[in-house]
């Protein structure tokens, strides 16, 4: 084979695997992050809960490369307490908002903005964020994810709504999520 068939060939199927990977790669791209630390890094002490000395409001979220298609978002804050295995068991929800308009990019500290509407916190008192407030010196990973949805969720209500739990939350979004993208952090 000539440099130049070589060449041409090494092109074609380049060309040929872009193509195909295209759209796969740009579903990929949805990423979350927070400014507020690094994933997998430790919640700042002005967001952990009152009684360790924080404010106990949200952290600032920023996501970018969304997916084509996507008509709206959702975020979910959970954990798995100890004894509790992912996949089996209900974590514990910490927030819950949903109806998050598709052009949304961020949601600041405190979600000042009321941005979108919210479930229940984690004891089912009242809507909106429950701050972590780990007990004893054991650090607990916190996840937090930002679901990419296809359409509006129209299974769930139209503002804030103590009903809405994590089960309620993850039944309205199956089937319609195009992306997701996670952060955790450590308290």
């Amino acid at each position: 084979m000539t440099p130049r068939l070589y060449q041409t060939a090494v092109l074609g199927t380049f060309a040929v695997m872009t193509a195909i990977a295209g759209p796969a790669a740009a579903q990929n791209s949805f990423t979350v992050e927070s400014p507020a630390f690094v994933d997998g890094g430790n919640l700042p002490a002005d967001l952990k809960c009152k009684r360790d000395g924080g404010d106990g409001i949200s952290p600032p979220l920023e996501w970018s490369g969304v997916p084509d298609g996507t008509q709206g978002f959702a975020v979910v804050m959970q954990h798995y307490p100890r004894g509790t295995i992912e996949g089996r068991d209900t974590p514990s929800q910490y927030w819950l908002l949903w109806d998050i308009s598709a052009d949304t990019g961020m949601i600041d500290r405190g979600n000042p903005t009321s941005i979108g509407n919210e479930g229940s916190d984690k004891d089912g008192k009242e809507t909106g964020y429950t701050p972590p407030c780990s007990p004893g010196t054991a650090k607990h990973e916190y996840k937090i994810t930002v679901y990419a949805l296809d359409k509006n969720l129209d299974a769930l209500p139209d503002e804030d709504d103590i009903s809405v739990d994590w089960t309620a939350m993850m039944d309205a979004i199956a089937g319609n999520v195009i992306s997701q993208s996670s952060v955790t952090f450590k308290n």
